[in-house]
């Protein structure tokens, strides 16, 4: 509270830094959902680029991404839950990206030092801090993020958050 009894509004990044690295990473994922949760199957599925790259792989392969960075998966595992199938739903993939994000989330709020080296064998990534694990996702997702705005803008003109 001020000296002339205004109540103060918490500042951003108040709550420190593994806070604001987890809000950050959580605001984007919430992005890259609403782009794609009210799209039909088909439509989430299609290409609108040269490369391939549809609405409905970015979810999986943010999903395979979180797996493999929080969760440690193998080169083999990554790899086998990358591959977007066709018939893979809307509401799968938002609920597998949504439960991959928890285990996280999850693994995450056991990080109690953002310079610890996270290093374990047999996995398909580097030795990375957690600090770097966790700017590197946010990065990836918010590129990711970006992709999604012009895939959805080109499907149906819907822009914004």
């Amino acid at each position: 509270m001020t000296p002339s009894g205004d109540v103060r509004v918490a500042a951003f990044g108040d709550r420190g830094e593994a806070a604001v690295l987890a809000e950050f990473l959580g605001y984007k994922r919430e992005a890259i959902i609403k782009k794609v949760v009210d799209l039909p199957d088909a439509v989430a599925h299609r290409a609108c680029v040269p490369s391939g790259t549809s609405l409905a792989w970015l979810v999986k392969h943010l999903t395979a991404s979180e797996r493999l960075w929080f969760g440690g998966a193998t080169r083999d595992e990554w790899k086998a839950v990358s591959v977007l199938d066709a018939d893979e739903t809307v509401a799968d993939l938002v609920a597998g990206y949504r439960n991959a994000s928890q285990e996280s989330d999850t693994i995450i709020a056991g990080w109690t030092d953002l310079g610890q080296v996270i290093d374990e064998p047999n996995t398909a990534r580097h030795p990375a801090t957690a600090r770097w694990i966790m700017q590197h996702m946010i990065s990836e997702t918010a590129r990711h993020a970006g992709h999604a705005d012009i895939l959805r803008e080109q499907i149906d003109g819907v822009i914004g958050r």
